[in-house]
């Protein structure tokens, strides 16, 4: 199977599937000497882990991430960094009605027309528990970041119909870990978090949107053409689950404006910058030192508390109903992972722009 590295100077290779022994990455390419913060990286795969509110799934999963390789006496040796993450909580009878069944939405039928085989144990290696392995190497990417004072923010700005109307800056980012839906304006959380409960109630899913925030870029990352910052940063958030479109600074309300309304005038205010910030930071593919913003969308959860009807492997039709442990809306999971993808695609410029060194 391709497709399972991700990066140019920094690289992710992760593997194992959900209901497996264990998942687990390899990250190359962070240099030598970067103190590593355990307790840091531990923190940031808790954001992310099951059974931490009402509103995520209630499997029960420690996530106490093992280092393998890579780190010595808290310093990184310039060497992979191996890690993993044992599975605990996997119930895979909760699956076993499913060995023939295609789910609606699903990546069963094109995993087996591939592969002519599939884990049907929660999605194998097509399960978000994946992202676990993300959140790890994010972390560390994190810590590399910090070291020139880049800071990286996600949040939850819409879910459903409900949307946070004020920008990421007018609002206090510190507000965000508030609340259960990682959204840093709190009547805004309220009526999502009434919101999900109701959809639940009903047995149904809901989606949304992410924005992140990277501050404090130097000027200059990123390749022109192919590889431009905002090209391999959509790259990155497409490929999580559930993700289906991607916006960086006015995104899709630039296409009824006018350019004159639109361009992002330069001025001299202790050093050159611009005005406005349409362009979301990144012009011809290159940060121009402005905050880079963009929005990431998820669709809602596949998997539904509803009878669905669906096909089984013999094309005949059956009536589906689904079992296990399932979030009712993936976003405020979804935060660190979008902030970790964030960090994977802006330390590797980073490193690119610096030679592979700290």
């Amino acid at each position: 199977m391709a497709g399972n590295t991700f990066g140019t100077l920094l690289r992710l290779s992760t593997f194992g599937e959900s209901h497996g022994i264990a998942i687990g990455g390899v990250l190359d390419g962070i240099p030598a000497g970067l103190n590593i913060d355990l307790d840091f990286v531990q923190a940031e795969l808790n954001k992310r882990r099951p059974g931490q509110s009402q509103f995520t799934t209630s499997r029960n999963e420690e996530d106490k991430v093992e280092f393998l390789s890579g780190i010595f006496e808290g310093v990184s040796t310039g060497t992979p960094i191996g890690f993993m993450i044992r599975n605990k909580d996997s119930k895979s009878n909760d699956y076993s009605h499913l060995q023939s069944t295609y789910r609606p939405s699903h990546a069963d039928f094109t995993y087996e027309k591939k592969f002519g085989v599939r884990d049907y144990r929660g999605g194998g290696r097509s399960s978000a528990r994946e992202t676990a392995c993300r959140v790890v190497a994010g972390a560390l990417a994190k810590l590399l970041l910090s070291k020139y004072n880049i800071q990286i923010t996600a949040f939850v700005n819409q879910i459903g119909p409900i949307r946070l109307t004020r920008n990421y800056n007018e609002i206090d980012l510190s507000l965000i870990e508030n609340n259960p839906v990682r959204c840093p304006d709190e009547p805004t959380a309220l009526q999502m978090m009434k919101l999900i409960n109701e959809t639940k109630e009903k047995g149904d899913t809901l989606g949304g949107t992410i924005q992140c925030v990277i501050q404090n870029l130097p000027i200059g990352l990123g390749e022109p053409v192919f590889d431009k910052f905002d090209a391999m940063m959509a790259h990155a958030m497409m490929s999580i689950n559930a993700t289906k479109g991607f916006e960086i600074g006015s995104g899709f309300s630039s296409i009824d404006k006018n350019g004159s309304q639109l361009n992002d005038v330069f001025i001299n205010d202790n050093g050159i910058k611009t005005k406005t910030n349409h362009s979301g930071g990144v012009q011809g593919g290159i940060t121009n030192g402005m905050p880079v913003y963009f929005n990431v969308a998820f669709k809602p959860v596949a998997t539904i508390m509803q009878s669905q009807e669906s096909v089984n492997s013999k094309g005949e039709t059956i009536t589906l109903e689904s079992k296990g442990r399932h979030d009712a809306c993936v976003l405020p999971r979804a935060v660190p992972i979008v902030e970790s993808m964030a960090a994977l695609v802006t330390a590797d410029f980073l490193l690119l722009s610096r030679g592979n060194k700290i």
